[in-house]
């Protein structure tokens, strides 16, 4: 449901938050069959889609390997239009549903691109886990990376939509866009839903859009009685 509304809604790109597969399993096969069923939903976008592990997604050394296999390495960045976007792995090496680990290496890693890539008008951070709610050590010594620059983060993990503000930023943990839910809902009232981002000129504006409430062409809204 939310590709084919994407593709509806033409965004130049997407970038999930991870958990894209049941996994917790060192099966190939099944891993192989879980891999192939979410590409086959993805390779229907129209534009480029992102990967970023969850713990779903990177359990255990199995499934690192296999990761690194399909998508090659877990954490990296990128740049489009003057917008640093780092990717961050929260489960650097994989330790199951425990806490997140964040290891040296990547924290090398960002610092080597930060360095190199300075004066871009915004830094664009993604996460599964949203480490800084338990303070985690990594987190912490990556936020003093980036303290000096104009930064959003972006998780996941708790399929509950949270806006905090730490450090005079933005701290954003999504929603759900087909995850699972603590308790079930009518069809109607389902809070599926993808975050829409604008950059200006004074920093990304953000907009949650219900996959309720987006609708094709050939889909009129539904009509309430009005006076009469």
């Amino acid at each position: 449901d939310a590709v084919g509304k994407l593709n509806l809604l033409q965004p130049e790109f997407v970038l999930s938050v991870g958990d894209f597969i049941e996994g917790y399993t060192e099966d190939e096969v099944a891993l192989d069959r879980m891999w192939n069923e979410f590409e086959g939903m993805t390779d229907q976008l129209q534009m480029p889609f992102f990967y970023l592990p969850g713990n779903h997604d990177d359990t255990n050394e199995t499934m690192l390997r296999k990761w690194r296999q399909r998508f090659g390495r877990p954490y990296y960045h990128f740049v489009y239009q003057d917008v640093l976007f780092l990717v961050l792995d929260s489960e650097d090496p994989p330790r199951g549903h425990e806490s997140s680990n964040f290891s040296p290496e990547q924290l090398d890693y960002f610092r080597a691109v930060l360095k190199k890539n300075t004066g871009n008008r915004w830094t664009m951070i993604f996460v599964h886990k949203p480490m800084w709610e338990t303070e985690h050590p990594g987190w912490l010594e990556f936020e003093k990376m980036v303290a000096d620059r104009d930064y959003t983060v972006f998780a996941g993990h708790a399929h509950a939509y949270t806006l905090t503000h730490r450090l005079d930023k933005k701290y954003v943990r999504l929603g759900i866009t087909g995850g699972v839910l603590p308790a079930p809902v009518p069809e109607t009232e389902l809070p599926d839903a993808i975050t829409w981002i604008t950059m200006t000129d004074q920093g990304p504006v953000l907009a949650n859009i219900l996959l309720r409430g987006i609708l094709d062409e050939k889909t009129p809204p539904p009509v309430t009685a009005g006076p009469k």
